[in-house]
């Protein structure tokens, strides 16, 4: 096939504005898309389209779908990667590093001594009026003393280009499983894109998130942790998610009710007996974990899990009570505890944010309702927050009334006008609004940040909330490497070794997935252990690995 022109390609995409990661603001290209965007433009729109739709359906096919408005669907993959530079990636994954460990920090003070409080860093009644504070868990202290082991910190570019923290993830992250699977696709669909410039793997992640999991065990001595996901069941929004993690890691994917509490301890019952297990990766909300500290009608929950982390003979991750670490008038103190805590200043700053406790700062919010953005603390996945410019005046005036009844439940921010990337749509490539979920495993020893993470897009023209919730999709999101300088000797060998440790993505390389599904024979070997009463129900298709987010 005879490719059509760059400018033919992407014409729709060069539009002038500001704020687009492609393309500057005069129409040039940036240095960072030239060999993408040369390789994509010499396939032409019609090769494009056609590859596009092949990978859609894939998804559509393989069960990698969200819930939309009650509504199970297969979730959008647009097939023009992000491309971030390795130094940025540096400066990012650096920020969510010390982001990651200021929180930890504030969380084992929260839930013991309480020092922020005292010192004046934090007011008491950030934790006296957070829904999300466990009261069962004070004086509590993991045995590894990790509390946040998975996190997903969202950031947005801002009109200058700089990344900017947009809220914390600390409970339940979602949305890794779409970082693996959109790899996977990519690397399939469009192999001889990952040829003009080394981008870096994601495939380790489920090792890297075992090895995390295992070394948050109480202590077993001689003995291997024994790990399970924990999901609400197969009707939830993310099971795709926690099936893949499982498989991928190897370890069991249980529900409540192959869990039992007994002397403090919980088991796995099996068609074998009961099988200890040492730690749990939940991805339940707190309030349905155990009916008998949260709700007592709970079906999703293990009694007496509570009791058996408190005994610390179990480690549930993310730890329980860590809500008020997502709550969005404490990620207005972050950086105040970044200095606090870390005597660092915040690598990564936050969106700029209005409390609307502080009476000075409601006043100002309650004035300029109609520029500004309002959201709930306690919300996610886009539901409560609405756009000052693009609501009506009753909705405004139905806001102002909340704001004022419930102050403590809202912060304001201003519009950010997020960055774009042009997105294959009907007319072709044009741009649209786009996010980043960097993804986060806390060994205890280091923070390690996946190099890429999930960046998601708003597929309607103009929409700025890109969760899938609201109808948005994703891109494979591409950390390129650094580059190599040409050295001999001893330099040389230390350059092939950093090229190892940075895992290169190579898509003609049948071992490059490295999330793929567990060989025959360790099905075998595991076949010989216990297995979970669940691990009789066909999960999904052995060669694929997909999905989203709760």
């Amino acid at each position: 096939m005879v490719g059509m022109s760059a400018t033919s390609l992407f014409h729709s995409a060069r539009t002038g504005a500001a704020g687009d990661e492609m393309f500057a603001p005069d129409g040039t290209l940036r240095p960072t898309y030239r060999a993408l965007h040369d390789a994509l433009a010499g396939l032409g729109l019609e090769e494009f389209r056609a590859r596009s739709e092949s990978l859609a359906r894939s998804y559509l096919d393989q069960g990698i779908t969200f819930d939309h408005a009650g509504e199970e669907r297969p979730f959008p993959i647009d097939a023009i990667p992000r491309v971030i530079e390795a130094e940025e990636w540096a400066h990012v994954s650096a920020g969510i590093s010390q982001r990651v460990r200021a929180l930890e920090r504030f969380l084992d003070d929260l839930y013991n001594d309480q020092s922020a409080i005292a010192d004046g860093v934090i007011p008491a009644e950030l934790v006296t009026s957070s829904t999300y504070v466990v009261e069962e868990m004070r004086g509590y202290t993991p045995p590894g003393g990790v509390r946040i082991h998975i996190s997903g910190i969202d950031l947005v570019r801002d009109g200058a280009g700089d990344l900017r923290v947009l809220e914390d993830n600390v409970r339940t992250p979602s949305g890794v499983s779409y970082v693996l699977s959109n790899r996977r696709a990519m690397a399939q669909a469009f192999p001889e894109l990952f040829s003009d410039r080394p981008v870096r793997r994601v495939g380790e992640y489920p090792g890297r998130l075992l090895a995390a999991l295992q070394a948050a065990a109480p202590d077993i001595p001689d003995e291997e942790a024994t790990v399970v996901v924990l999901t609400p069941g197969r009707y939830n929004s993310a099971y795709y998610e926690h099936s893949l993690l499982a498989r991928t890691m190897g370890v069991d994917l249980v529900e409540a009710s192959d869990l039992v509490e007994r002397n403090e301890r919980i088991y796995m019952r099996t068609t074998s007996g009961l099988r200890r297990v040492d730690v749990i990766y939940k991805r339940t909300d707190d309030d349905f974990i155990d009916p008998e500290v949260f709700r007592p009608d709970s079906m999703l929950g293990v009694p007496g899990l509570v009791r058996a982390v408190l005994a610390r003979n179990v480690v549930v991750a993310n730890g329980i009570g860590n809500g008020i670490g997502d709550d969005k008038l404490t990620y207005t103190y972050v950086p105040d505890l970044i200095r606090y805590y870390l005597s660092e200043e915040p690598i990564l700053p936050n969106v700029d944010t209005w409390r609307l406790e502080d009476p000075e700062s409601r006043t100002e919010v309650l004035d300029r309702l109609e520029e500004l953005v309002v959201k709930p603390v306690d919300g996610s996945g886009g539901k409560g927050i609405v756009i000052g410019p693009a609501a009506t005046t009753e909705e405004l005036d139905a806001l102002r009334a909340r704001l004022q009844e419930d102050p403590r439940g809202w912060i304001a921010q201003p519009v950010v006008q997020l960055s774009t990337i042009p997105t294959l749509v009907e007319e072709g490539p044009e741009p649209r609004h786009v996010d980043l979920r960097p993804f986060a495993l806390n060994s205890g020893d280091e923070v390690w940040v996946l190099p890429g993470g999930l960046t998601r897009v708003a597929l309607p023209r103009g929409e700025m909330i890109v969760n899938s919730s609201r109808g948005g999709g994703s891109k494979d999101t591409w950390v390129l490497a650094a580059e190599r300088t040409a050295e001999t000797g001893p330099a040389a060998a230390s350059q092939a070794q950093e090229s190892r440790d940075e895992g290169i993505e190579d898509p003609t390389d049948d071992s490059y997935d490295e999330f793929e599904d567990v060989r025959e024979e360790q099905i075998e070997e595991r076949e010989r252990e216990p297995d979970p009463v669940t691990s009789a129900i066909p999960i999904i298709d052995v060669e694929e690995a997909h999905h989203d987010a709760q």
